[in-house]
């Protein structure tokens, strides 16, 4: 049963890998297609000559036919004129015993058949006659008759199937016409022949033509594989060695043989890789300089940068014994100073990520702790713009993989655009998990973005609103290094945002790169508005959704922490 149901189960496989290869390759399409035009096109040549054959066989047997019948019945008709023996009884019974044998000596047919039309005398002893018992009276139809009978000056015939001596039946031809015996009257005489050697002639040139034309699609078969792999093998060769380029095999080329068009075709092939590689190695070379440029200058301004922060903060402290317009003064450079410093962290971060440089330094770590810390930290800020910070947690609770330094940047980046662009609505900070990852999703309720600068949003330096003053600061850089942080993990950082409803970050950690692919445990797409939320009578606590999620039963197939 087992090797029937996979036998089946291939059969059944085979329409879709037919489909596959119809449409990869090219070479088996245009064979197919060469093979069912070319199959057409015999097919309907053969039926045609065929049919001609048949016909033009038929006729020339026909006419034939007809001939012999003439011959042998004005033979019989010759010697009854020339004979005189109308009054006596005896010599008309010899004369027409003569004619029963005159008319299939004079004919190739021994099938022979008379029949009388007008009444015979009585006493004359002349009577119809049948020379083969295996055509009868029924084979004449009653139309061939008439026909006989209203026309005594011409012939008149049919096919008819003709019993042979083995029980078969072969196609034939009857001739009817008549013949005069004076003082009796006319006579019908049939003659039928068997048409079986043209039958059998017409099966001989069929079965030589259908022959001829598999002999000739083999032949055409075998012409087109030749030639479409000639022509095709060239195009096969350009595909692969467009692929190996295109996946960074910059030295690959095509061979060039000849000078016709596939030859010229490589060559173009050829220089335009060679035109690729170049530039490539140009842009990496540049790429270089340019991390260079920025590492080195990063730096080398870190030294200088560090003189002036301890003048700067040396001035900020001693602010109070300024005048109102030096004290100010004072705290913008203090401020500006350490913005300057983040920038140029997050510059030696950028060229890490563009060299390749970068590694995580993993710990077990729960998402859920982590992210009730972050949000601690950044409370203040939050409640100085009117925003309140509300965590819900109904999982990532059981430590997961990952570097808890970058987690937590990517966090306060996070939380602090939501503060800076939050309105002063509630922000809800989601955790949870399954069996694939652990998630973070940081919500807001304020501006929110169109999509078209959503797409935009993790570009280096970009900002939606340029005109529109930032007082949390910022270099430009966080959401593209978050992103990079999250990538490093294996995982993403999503975003959802529409104008005027809010924003949506999901951050997702997979627990395994084995499982990279499953499926968020936080929907980027919120479902919760701003009114839902500001219904909450109390923000939700960590430690009392951990007490529900412990004492709850949820089942461990999930994935959920437990």
């Amino acid at each position: 049963m087992s090797a029937t149901t996979a036998l089946w189960r291939d059969w059944r496989s085979w329409p879709e890998a037919v489909t596959t290869l119809w449409r990869r390759s090219l070479r088996f399409r245009t064979i197919t297609i060469t093979l069912l035009l070319t199959s057409f096109a015999i097919f309907v040549t053969s039926v045609i000559m065929a049919l001609v054959i048949q016909n033009n066989l038929f006729e020339s047997r026909r006419d034939e036919v007809l001939s012999d019948a003439l011959r042998a019945v004005a033979e019989a008709q010759k010697r009854v004129d020339s004979a005189e023996v109308t009054d006596n009884p005896s010599g008309l019974r010899a004369l027409w015993g003569d004619v029963q044998e005159t008319i299939p000596r004079a004919s190739s047919s021994s099938r022979v058949i008379a029949l009388q039309i007008d009444e015979i005398p009585v006493g004359s002893g002349v009577r119809g006659f049948l020379t083969d018992p295996s055509l009868s009276e029924d084979a004449i139809s009653a139309g061939l008759r008439e026909r006989v009978v209203s026309f005594p000056d011409r012939q008149s015939w049919q096919s008819i199937a003709i019993p042979m001596g083995d029980g078969s039946v072969a196609p034939g031809i009857v001739v009817g016409q008549q013949l005069f015996l004076p003082g009796i009257g006319a006579f019908q005489v049939y003659i039928a022949y068997d048409l079986a050697d043209a039958q059998q002639t017409l099966q001989f040139v069929q079965s030589t033509l259908w022959a001829a034309g598999f002999v000739l699609i083999a032949i055409v078969a075998g012409i087109s594989w030749i030639v479409l792999r000639l022509v095709s093998k060239p195009i096969i060769e350009a595909s692969e060695t467009s692929a190996r380029l295109a996946a960074g095999d910059l030295e690959v080329r095509l061979p060039v043989h000849g000078e016709d068009e596939l030859a010229t075709l490589a060559q173009s092939f050829n220089a335009m890789a060679d035109s690729i590689e170049s530039q490539i190695k140009e842009l990496g070379e540049l790429s270089l300089v340019q991390q260079r440029f920025v590492s080195d200058v990063s730096h080398e301004l870190r030294t200088p940068l560090t003189t002036i922060r301890l003048a700067a903060d040396m001035l900020n402290d001693q602010r109070d014994q300024f005048d109102a317009t030096t004290s100010r003064t004072t705290e913008l450079l203090h401020t500006q100073v350490q913005r300057f410093e983040t920038l140029l962290s997050d510059l030696l971060e950028i060229s890490r990520y563009d060299a390749g440089s970068v590694q995580l330094e993993l710990e077990a770590t729960s998402l859920a702790e982590l992210a009730e810390d972050i949000i601690d930290q950044m409370r203040p800020l939050a409640e100085g713009r009117g925003s309140e910070l509300r965590l819900v947690a109904p999982g990532g609770y059981s430590p997961v993989d990952m570097d808890a330094r970058r987690v937590r940047r990517v966090l306060r980046n996070l939380i602090g655009n939501a503060i800076e662009h939050g309105e002063g609505h509630p922000i809800v900070i989601t955790v949870d998990s399954n069996q694939y990852a652990v998630a973070v999703g940081v919500r807001d309720f304020g501006l929110g973005m169109s999509p078209a600068d959503a797409e935009r949003v993790f570009d280096r330096f970009w900002r939606a609103d340029p005109s529109r003053q930032r007082t949390i600061g910022g270099t430009g850089l966080g959401l593209s290094i978050a992103l990079g942080d999250a990538k490093l993990h294996g995982g993403t950082l999503a975003v959802w945002s529409e104008l005027a409803v809010g924003t949506n970050f999901v951050l997702t950690i997979p627990r395994s790169h084995d499982h990279a692919d499953g499926s968020s445990p936080v929907p980027l797409e919120p479902q919760e508005n701003v009114a839902d939320v500001n219904g909450m009578t109390q923000p939700i606590q960590l430690t009392e959704l951990r007490e529900v999620y412990f004492t709850d039963s949820i089942p461990t197939a999930t994935g959920d922490d437990s």
